[in-house]
């Protein structure tokens, strides 16, 4: 009996435990379906268990994004002051609590206008006029917004006329870069990356928009994502965050720095969007399209030209394929550096004392400009009229390329500026004021603008500043100097047309391995190869090398999608082969280049019934992507294109119709879709067919002057030169239409469809006079 008892503290123990482990079991196993999709819950729900957090947030650029507009938000003086700009004074005052602008408004008559919201804090702050409110919209919901380009200095504390880029000047009311116009339109342009949890809820029947968002700024939850699952987790009894989703939010911190560094990517580059589905944490290819290293927004080796937003510049760099990441240098909340000048470098790279930041690397003064790592290696270039940005390619300086390719190079970024006097002497005082106004040559990227230009005393002297620099660099770093070859050597040589240069591209696009040939340096030389004429031998080369890289599934999204978007040069059996397989491709980047590229191309005709099936399935997808922008005519107008393309014109003429609604001054619906009403009427009965040539006459008259507005904005454009012209030949005004087409082969020798077009339209012109 007594061993009996003895056993029972131990049975009981056992028992315990069972109970024990099975409920830690059962709470463990308990978890959300994986499906589950968390919520919104605001900052406020996240400040008690994260106190240091929300008080680094405090007054960064993400919590001050934008605000409305109040005496403590609003930095300009609103003291019934005046600011002249193209001979128009707007004045700034008060009304009460309301902070009032009197200006140019839709109409061109000036008008007082209410600013509701403001933009950032430093180094500028925009204002925001709300147009369009019904009275009986929902509180919680916005209206269409315009961004006044009136802007206020915040450091030099005095308004500014922030004009777009090359534009000098007055814009009228109906230019979509007016400040009403949808150029500057807050849903379009901003939104999106200035507030959390944004909707936009545009209505394509009545043109309106319904915006939402969960919180004005850049909160929380736009980096971590929803919130909700995270705080009910937290707040529950259990031992475990959930077996499915973790503790509820974005895994940023892993080994792996993509997700994080793909988490900033989408409000720090330029690109479009594929869907609206994107979470914090994603892959960042699935939801966007990156743009590549375009002429018009990066020099040809990748450097920083037109505003991109860093992203598409880091993935370039060492550092990126080093695995760095954006909070090694950035306090992830209130996004300032961690550490002070150059130990923000020096503290990743503690190489042996008197490596880097010594007298004998940089050969500067220590503690001047010329020896912070930044202004050699992540040299600035100023946006908005007053805000330089840092271009996070990170690079070792290249005079030896600028001398090469004419791109810029850091020395010379800051030693051109000591020729400044002596090229002002050699210009004229009239020649110079005009220079100087499209070219301010206080910054480094408009003395290389002007030296495009031809602009030759400016050019001479980036030319010698770059040699000089270069000599400096041979001199200092002598045999230890190392000037590799880049890539960025052969997308200028394609450029140039240089005889190579097809042959030197296909070979950069096929260069696999991360740095030094990053997969946006490959996107970019494939999309190149699309853009010049070749020979048939050397298209042959790029088709061949398209299909080899489109086919292999282990290669880069962004990569993949630009050898589909060659296709569109492919014999139509070749691209039909390598791209409907695409259609079912695992990235939905690629199969959104597949589908566009099956659809307009020649390829499209040879499809048999099954594979048309699938290309218009896949076209409910493209849709559903344009529609994203169905405030833009540019979208409806892409959309009705496709439509074209495949046979389905009455679709297309109601794309080209919404683009015309919602942008009646844009150029290019017009001219399609009388068009396709031409097309249309050989096909209808002889009232129906007249009805529709008459309503086609009536377009391409309503077309031709916004075409001429369109021209001599954009002088140096080649197709807008050539549309143009072929609107004014239909028109009947030869004259005008030669001169027009003549340019557009003079800007565009390489496109020889401009010059043939030129001798079509001489032949044509005397044919005419001698009949008469």
């Amino acid at each position: 009996m007594r061993r009996g008892r003895a056993r029972w503290p131990l049975v009981i123990v056992v028992a315990a435990l069972v109970v024990v482990t099975a409920a830690v079991a059962a709470d463990y196993w308990s978890a959300k379906p994986a499906e589950y999709q968390a919520t919104f819950v605001g900052r406020e729900a996240c400040v008690d268990c994260h106190q240091e957090e929300a008080k680094l947030y405090q007054d960064s650029h993400h919590d001050l994004a934008m605000d409305l507009a109040t005496d403590e938000t609003v930095l300009a003086d609103f003291g019934d002051v005046t600011f002249t700009q193209y001979g128009v004074t707007s004045r700034f005052y008060r009304d009460g609590d309301k902070f009032m602008v009197n200006t140019e408004g839709e109409t061109g008559e000036m008008e007082d206008f209410e600013v509701k919201y403001v933009f950032g804090y430093t180094p500028l702050q925009n204002y925001m006029v709300e147009f369009d409110r019904p009275d009986d919209m929902p509180e919680d919901q916005v209206a269409r917004v315009q961004v006044l380009r009136l802007t206020w200095d915040t450091e030099k504390g005095e308004w500014f006329y922030l004009s777009p880029p090359d534009v000098f000047e007055k814009m009228e009311p109906d230019d979509p870069l007016h400040w009403t116009g949808i150029g500057q339109r807050w849903q379009i342009m901003c939104a999106e990356c200035h507030s959390t949890n944004l909707q936009e809820n545009y209505d394509l029947k009545t043109n309106q928009y319904h915006t939402t968002f969960s919180e004005i700024d850049v909160s929380c939850e736009s980096c971590h994502g929803p919130g909700s699952l995270h705080v009910e987790l937290a707040n529950s009894r259990s031992l475990f965050w959930d077996r499915n989703h973790g503790y509820g939010l974005a895994k940023l911190k892993g080994d792996n720095p993509r997700p994080q560094i793909e988490t900033c990517a989408p409000c720090h580059s330029r690109r479009a969007l594929l869907d609206e589905t994107f979470q914090p944490g994603d892959p960042y290819h699935d939801h966007f399209q990156l743009e590549t290293l375009t002429e018009a927004t990066y020099h040809a080796d990748g450097q920083i030209k037109d505003e991109v937003y860093v992203y598409g510049s880091f993935i370039q760099s060492k550092m990126y394929h080093e695995k760095i990441r954006c909070t090694d240098c950035h306090d992830p909340h209130s996004l300032q550096l961690k550490f002070p000048g150059n130990q923000v470098c020096t503290n990743c790279h503690q190489h042996a004392a008197g490596k880097y930041d010594v007298p004998s690397h940089h050969h500067h003064e220590p503690g001047t400009e010329g020896a912070m790592c930044v202004n050699c290696h992540m040299p600035d270039a100023t946006y908005m009229a007053v805000d330089p940005r840092r271009d996070h390619s990170m690079r070792v300086p290249r005079p030896d390329l600028s001398l090469a390719i004419g791109t810029p190079n850091a020395c010379s970024d800051c030693h051109v500026m000591d020729q400044l006097e002596d090229v002002r002497k050699q210009i004229s005082e009239k020649d110079r004021k005009t220079i100087e106004k499209m070219y301010p040559l206080e910054e480094y990227a408009n003395w290389l603008l002007a030296a495009q230009a031809g602009i030759e005393p400016v050019a001479d002297a980036v030319r010698k500043t770059d040699q000089w620099c270069e000599d400096a660099c041979e001199k200092w770093y002598g045999e230890d100097r190392q000037t590799p070859k880049h890539w960025g050597e052969d997308i200028a040589a394609f450029r140039r047309g240089d005889p190579d240069g097809v042959k030197r591209l296909i070979k950069v696009a096929k260069t696999r391995g991360g740095y030094p040939y990053p997969p946006i340096a490959r996107a970019t030389a494939l999309r190149e190869l699309t853009l010049r004429p070749v020979g048939d031998s050397e298209l042959r080369k790029i088709v061949d090398a398209a299909k080899e890289i489109l086919a292999d599934t282990t290669d880069e999204p962004i990569v993949r999608a630009a050898a589909a978007s060659v296709m569109q040069v492919a014999p139509p059996t070749v691209a039909r082969k390598s791209l409907v397989p695409a259609l079912q491709d695992t990235s939905p980047l690629v199969r959104d280049e597949a589908t566009r590229t099956l659809a307009q191309s020649d390829a499209y005709g040879t499809l048999t019934s099954s594979e048309r099936t699938q290309v218009d399935l896949a076209l409910k997808n493209v849709k559903q992507t344009l529609m994203i922008g169905g405030d833009r005519g540019g979208a409806h107008m892409t959309w009705g294109i496709l439509n074209e393309r495949t046979g389905k014109l009455e679709e297309a003429a109601k794309a080209y119709q919404n683009a015309l609604r919602i942008q009646p001054a844009m150029t290019g619906p017009r001219t399609n879709l009388a068009s396709l009403l031409e097309r249309m009427a050989s096909q209808q009965p002889g009232p129906t067919a007249a009805q529709y040539q008459q309503y086609a006459a009536k377009l391409r008259d309503e077309e031709l002057p916004l075409l001429i507005r369109d021209a001599n904005l954009a002088p140096e454009n080649a197709d807008v030169q050539h549309r143009c012209g072929l609107a004014l030949y239909l028109a009947g005004r030869y004259d005008e239409a030669l001169q027009r087409l003549e340019l557009a082969a003079r800007l565009a020798p390489e496109v020889d469809q401009y010059q043939m077009v030129v001798e079509l339209m001489k032949q044509k012109m005397a044919e005419e006079e001698a009949s008469k």
